[in-house]
């Protein structure tokens, strides 16, 4: 018998995109390693995979996020 139990962790009224079923949960019907959340409202979650997108595409694409290439991290340690 363990000694403490595993329990999944979120709130009923909490809104979850569960990413192992691929549809929205509300409250604590996953483990928090397989979904997106809490969202606000239904309709939150249900836009939670194009939400993570828009910020990956605007992660991508911000300078501050990328090391120097190659080239110049090499040029800047010879001087």
């Amino acid at each position: 018998m363990p000694l403490f139990k595993r329990r999944v962790t979120g709130k009923p009224g909490e809104w979850y995109y569960c990413l192992e079923h691929k549809k929205v949960e509300e409250g604590p019907d996953c483990p928090g390693k397989d979904r997106f959340g809490p969202y606000a409202s239904r309709q939150e979650a249900e836009h939670a995979m194009e939400s993570a997108r828009e910020r990956n595409l605007q992660w991508e694409n911000d300078p501050r996020w990328h090391d120097a290439p190659k080239s110049e991290a090499g040029e800047a340690g010879e001087d």
